[in-house]
């Protein structure tokens, strides 16, 4: 049965590589967007291309490679459709997670395997991911996930634990990641927001997974990175999930890999949709985007937003480096629990990787460096909230005692002037004045000070 499966799915992939499209693509003149299969995704229609056969990635590998290959990940564990499908209750649509370009995701339960390779008594949670059959990529994003995520290892990688290749049927296996994904957190109406300590912890923790792919033994380039794909489990630690569009980095003194443009309008780097040339730099200028999104509480595009704000990138850019204004575009959900000097040194990050210049973008080590101090800032207790003009801005430190004191003596001032209407209320209506004791006005009182003519005080038609 193992063999059957092996050579069923070599000659899929060995399909799936004879059309293959990624090439060499000279897009600057007259390529067009267009949407493709993939959901919120796009690629771009290139003018011209050219087919490589100089053995790059898109030479048509020989069986024999193709069965080492999947071979080498048979540490995961191999299901039958029957199985998957009774772990997702017959894909009942209530089981649904959600559904994506690759398809659709279901909540199962599997039997847990003990040490010696025999079932155990308990099941385990997961998220089964069954192929669109209809779409034209997904044979080859099935087995791009089971190369990536079978091989890669990491606490910010989704785990893959096994897959199903079955005749037609194409499944994925993951852990169950039980907060969902970091789009529903931010951008659902019903959710509850998200703390600044914990968009922080997200943001260092999605970090990490890049930073972790770039710096690989053989490097890869994540592609696709966007809220969706960053998923949370119950210690809201992020991982990042759905390798589909992943690419190995370029090798030797290549700077870049050369393929057919995919990813999702708002995230895919500016260079990267009009050359085609795709670099570690280009998963940079995606994580900028995401970390602007955890500031603002707003999408990366939104065409639901007036004139001129629908672009994230492009409205928020000119705040990013103004200390104050940067206030004034900090999500009003936080309403004023954050760390300033957090958000400000985080709106720099943002800054630097939305660069431009792919060159002046920072490596993601060094993102992970600038991130990790953020995570305990101690101004995060005296920061105070006020609405200017309708966004939410902070004050904190300094400037928050300078408003406390002034608002000491303006209380004061308050107090003088009402001492003193109070006196020419007593010259215009003497009966008024006549129920309070001399020397009330101006001066501390308590109860012995109050009039003792408790008739006076219990009678309802007594009014000031």
């Amino acid at each position: 049965m193992g063999d059957e499966k092996l050579r069923t799915c070599s000659l899929i992939y060995l399909c799936s590589n004879s059309c293959k499209d990624e090439t060499v693509v000279d897009a600057s003149k007259g390529a067009k967007p267009v949407r493709s299969l993939r959901s919120n995704t796009f690629v771009r229609s290139p003018a011209v291309q050219h087919m490589s056969s100089d053995g790059n990635e898109d030479s048509v590998p020989s069986t024999p490679r193709i069965e080492d290959f999947l071979q080498q990940n048979l540490k995961l564990r191999v299901f039958t459709y029957n199985e998957l499908k009774n772990a997702t209750r017959n894909f009942r649509p209530d089981s649904a997670l959600g559904e994506g370009g690759f398809g659709t995701v279901y909540k199962g339960w599997i039997d847990e395997i003990g040490p010696m390779g025999a079932k155990a008594m308990s099941s385990i949670t997961v998220a089964v991911k069954a192929l669109n059959q209809e779409g034209s990529q997904g044979d080859r994003e099935w087995l791009t996930e089971v190369n990536y995520l079978g091989q890669l290892v990491h606490p910010n990688l989704v785990k893959l634990i096994g897959y199903s290749c079955e005749d037609e049927h194409r499944l994925l296996v993951y852990e169950f990641m039980p907060r969902g994904s970091l789009e529903n957190h931010l951008f659902r109406k019903a959710a509850l927001p998200l703390s600044w300590a914990t968009r922080m912890k997200i943001a260092l923790g999605a970090a990490k997974g890049l930073a972790f792919l770039h710096g690989a033994e053989k490097s890869v380039i994540y592609r696709d990175f966007k809220t969706s794909n960053i998923l949370l489990d119950l210690d809201y630690t992020a991982k990042l999930s759905d390798f589909g569009l992943a690419k190995d980095g370029p090798e030797g003194d290549k700077t870049h890999v050369s393929t057919r443009v995919m990813g999702t309008y708002g995230y895919a780097a500016p260079e990267y949709v009009m050359t085609g040339h795709l670099t570690w730099r280009s998963d940079v200028y995606s994580f900028g985007v995401v970390l602007l999104e955890l500031l603002t509480g707003r999408r990366s595009m939104d065409k639901r937003r007036p004139q001129g704000e629908h672009n994230l990138v492009e409205w928020a850019r000119p705040y990013l480096r103004d200390k104050r204004r940067l206030l004034q575009i900090i999500d009003p959900r936080l309403e004023g629990m954050y760390s300033v000097k957090g958000a400000q040194k985080a709106a720099s990050l943002a800054f630097h990787c939305l660069s431009y210049t792919p060159k002046t973008r920072p490596l993601m080590s060094d993102v992970v460096q600038t991130l990790e101090p953020l995570q305990n800032m101690r101004d995060m207790a005296s920061a105070s909230y006020m609405f200017v003009g309708g966004m939410g801005t902070t004050e904190s430190g300094a400037e928050n005692q300078g408003k406390q004191n002034l608002n000491l003596k303006f209380s004061i001032n308050v107090a003088s002037v009402l001492s003193e209407n109070f006196r020419n209320i007593r010259r215009i209506w003497p009966s008024i004045y006549q129920r309070f004791p001399p020397g009330f006005v101006g001066q501390g009182h308590n109860e012995s000070q109050l009039p003792v003519n408790r008739s006076d005080a219990a009678d309802p038609t007594c009014t000031l």
